[in-house]
């Protein structure tokens, strides 16, 4: 298919996806067909292909069609994800003026660092991240602070099956490396990027927790090796652990978990 045919595609996806939304029953296949004008087969084979993504769901009786679960959860955690970012951000731009280093807010989503806001500091250099971008999570401090609290059975589940990048020397490339490091993150409250991602890079990250004592973000600083000297990394540890407890005690009182 082309690029061209694509976009229609996936305007007409959409408006199955919403008129079952926004449907107070179940439809089936000739309702969905007619309600949007669409060909019969085509409907079916787009139902089909959603239901197989699980997202939308089919009654076996009835063989109607409802708004599945799994677009449910991506909308609970968009909302989230903005709430995060609303409670976060006065926080984070006060901690990069704090510190004169940019800042990640970033969530964990299918074994990645997701960064959803980013604080860029006045003359700090060009720094290529942007929200959106997804970051390896074995050579980054933020990557590292999402999964170093995860119980070891999610933290297979996210990790395990992943290939990790080798950036450089630095990196670590196993997992039986990482949960090895990953005791070290937990026992100081916050990781360390150091060089692991981009040479002349150092990066310090600590976990977010919601009311329940379960990681939904982490925060980091994001220096050059200058920025944050080895001699700085405990000091700007302590700095960013404080910074990333005081977002957690406000999504606590927020209500969020």
């Amino acid at each position: 298919m082309s690029n061209k045919d694509s976009i229609p595609a996936v305007g007409r996806t959409l408006a199955v996806l919403e008129l079952l939304a926004n449907s107070r029953r179940p439809l089936n296949i000739s309702e969905v067909s007619r309600a949007l004008n669409l060909p019969k087969s085509s409907t079916c084979r787009m139902l089909t292909a959603l239901e197989n993504e699980r997202c939308v769901q089919r009654d076996a009786g009835s063989n109607r069609y409802r708004f599945g679960f799994r677009l449910v959860g991506l909308s609970r955690a968009a909302v989230e994800n903005l709430q995060i970012r609303e409670i976060a951000k006065p926080l984070l731009i006060s901690l990069m003026l704090s510190t004169g280093l940019s800042i990640h807010l970033t969530v964990l989503e299918y074994g990645q660092a997701i960064i959803i806001e980013k604080i860029e500091a006045p003359g700090s250099g060009l720094i290529g991240t942007w929200p959106g971008r997804a970051m390896d999570i074995n050579s980054t401090a933020a990557g590292k602070a999402l999964v170093a609290f995860l119980s070891g059975e999610e933290l297979e589940k996210q990790v395990r099956s992943k290939s990790f990048v080798k950036h450089n020397q630095k990196t670590i490339t196993s997992f039986t490396k990482l949960k090895e490091h990953l005791v070290r993150v937990r026992e100081l409250g916050y990781a360390v990027d150091d060089e692991e991602d981009e040479l002349g890079v150092r990066c310090v990250g600590a976990p977010v927790f919601d009311g329940t004592g379960k990681t939904v973000a982490a925060i980091s600083v994001v220096g050059t090796i200058n920025q944050i000297g080895r001699e700085d990394i405990r000091q700007m540890g302590t700095i960013v652990k404080r910074c990333a407890a005081t977002i957690s005690s406000r999504l606590s009182s927020s209500g969020l978990s």
